[in-house]
């Protein structure tokens, strides 16, 4: 049955002036998860409403557990305009694929993250004065680029090392096997060296024809 993941990260409004400029090239507007905001002329208070399915960009997610390139992604968002800039709100849903970290065994799970960020427009950042350094998502044109914020929520969404299930009992140390399919797997513990001539005595003794 499909394990559902919910995560939100925010970047509230008030923090919008801790400001750090990340895109800085120009964007292509045919790209899938890059959005054209001109319709909604800079005029604070007016939204859209955005519902689409994009291909997911490679590498989305950790090593363990992703959404596979390619994947459907589904994408229900609203973008506000406000004085600085856009305000994108939004979730993403994705189906995940990946293999558990104690037994290896293949996972496939739903994941779904909510998501909220600034986006600046390019020449407030000038009249603001912010420094290069500082913290800020920005529209290049009017076009704002989704997949930083979509990549950034689903891997902190992701746990550090999935499991199966959160009971998995893992391999066995010793041979490998998936401890699931076999409860009462067990390797009967070694003879310490020292003690095996003595175990052998012993053996011996008890051993009516020895």
């Amino acid at each position: 049955m499909p394990v559902l993941i919910r995560a939100t990260t925010i970047d509230p409004i008030c923090c919008a002036r801790t400001w750090k400029v990340i895109h800085l090239i120009d964007l292509d507007p045919r790209a899938p998860l890059v959005l054209d905001t001109r319709e909604l002329g800079r005029r604070p208070g007016s939204q859209r409403q955005v519902s689409l399915t994009v291909p997911a960009p490679a590498d989305l997610g950790i090593e363990v557990l992703s959404v596979p390139e390619g994947a459907p992604v589904e994408l229900d968002l609203r973008l506000e305009a406000v004085m600085e800039g856009v305000l994108v709100t939004g979730s993403a849903s994705a189906g995940l694929e990946g293999e558990c970290a104690r037994c290896l065994e293949q996972i496939r799970e739903k994941i779904e993250v909510t998501f909220q960020e600034l986006f600046v427009y390019d020449d407030i950042r000038d009249t603001e004065g912010a420094e290069e350094d500082d913290e800020v998502s920005m529209l290049r044109d009017d076009l704002l680029d989704l997949e930083p914020l979509l990549r950034d929520a689903v891997v902190l969404a992701l746990p550090f090392q999935p499991l199966c299930e959160d009971d998995c009992p893992g391999l066995c140390v010793e041979c490998g096997a998936r401890l699931k399919d076999d409860p009462d797997h067990h390797h009967e513990a070694e003879i310490d060296p020292r003690w095996q001539a003595l175990t052998k005595l012993t053996e011996d003794t008890q051993d009516p024809e020895a």
